[in-house]
């Protein structure tokens, strides 16, 4: 290309390249400097304390908590939610009739914002009036206290995955939708057919979406914080604490935002070392096959 055509590319990412230093570029460089200073109350005032902020990461027990119940939730991300939308797109991809129904069914959940999601859950977990425990009187069993700090990670989790499956099932669906009529037609007349069609054929041609897909999972969990918060706020005792929840806690109920970049920098530092991780794993599977 001559440089007269190169210009019109740079003319035309220009405004994505400014968008994305501006709201994603500059305030990550900002974080990391951040995370080693000492800044209280958002003011003018801070202090340079070099990693001390990084040491009290790996000490703070709660970090440790809410690391656990990150990592929990990125496992339920990849599998119940990556896997699930999966799942329901082999199982769908043969139906002829109603299959915008099914599709509009999966799908409408992610319609519904994460506030009211959280709110609804909300109040099916209240002790007083909430729809668990209605159920239980009416089986004549005694009520339950729900949110408990064995189980309130999860039962946090339950809205949090339930709403985004079929975001990938519809992914996987037009995934699936791409690939030609003729592979399995040849694989019918080899003889494969049913659930081998799905594990022979289909997985292996969608490793591409599949990876993008635990991609995805993986920086959706770690970006979850309107249902914990609504749901949980994180108890009791923190037992439901999240990476994100943990953060929000110190930069705006602790006043220590220089300690909350340092929660952000580990976030980042986590899902880049899960991602590149899983979608090894994918490579490695698509290479054995």
């Amino acid at each position: 290309m001559i440089f007269r055509d190169k210009r019109y590319i740079v003319l035309f990412l220009a405004p994505t390249i400014l968008l994305l230093f501006t709201f994603l570029l500059y305030p990550l460089i900002q974080s990391l400097y951040y995370s080693f200073t000492e800044w209280y109350n958002f003011s003018n005032n801070k202090t340079f304390i070099g990693l001390d902020n990084y040491k009290e990461l790996v000490n703070d027990p709660i970090v440790g908590i809410a690391l656990k119940n990150t990592l929990i939730l990125i496992l339920g991300a990849v599998f119940l939610q990556a896997g699930g939308g999966l799942l329901l797109a082999l199982l769908t991809d043969s139906i002829k009739r109603g299959f915008k129904f099914f599709r509009t069914v999966f799908f409408f959940p992610i319609v519904i914002s994460g506030t009211a999601i959280g709110l609804m859950f909300s109040l099916i977990y209240n002790y007083d009036y909430g729809l668990l425990n209605a159920i239980v009187r009416a089986l004549g069993w005694s009520e339950q206290v729900w949110l408990t700090e064995n189980s309130a990670i999860y039962l946090v989790l339950v809205p949090i995955l339930w709403q985004y499956v079929g975001f990938y099932f519809v992914i996987f669906l037009t995934g699936m939708s791409k690939i030609p009529e003729d592979i399995y037609e040849s694989a019918v007349l080899d003889g494969i057919t049913g659930w081998r069609k799905s594990v022979y054929i289909t997985i292996p041609l969608l490793r591409d979406v599949i990876a993008s897909c635990l991609t995805l999972a993986t920086a959706g969990a770690l970006k979850v914080f309107d249902v914990v918060y609504i749901v949980t706020k994180g108890g009791p005792l923190n037992s439901s604490e999240l990476l994100s929840t943990y953060m929000y806690a110190k930069a705006f109920n602790g006043q220590n935002a220089g300690y909350a970049s340092t929660i952000v920098i580990a976030m980042m530092v986590l899902g880049i070392v899960i991602t590149v991780l899983l979608n090894r794993l994918v490579k490695k599977e698509a290479v054995s096959y």
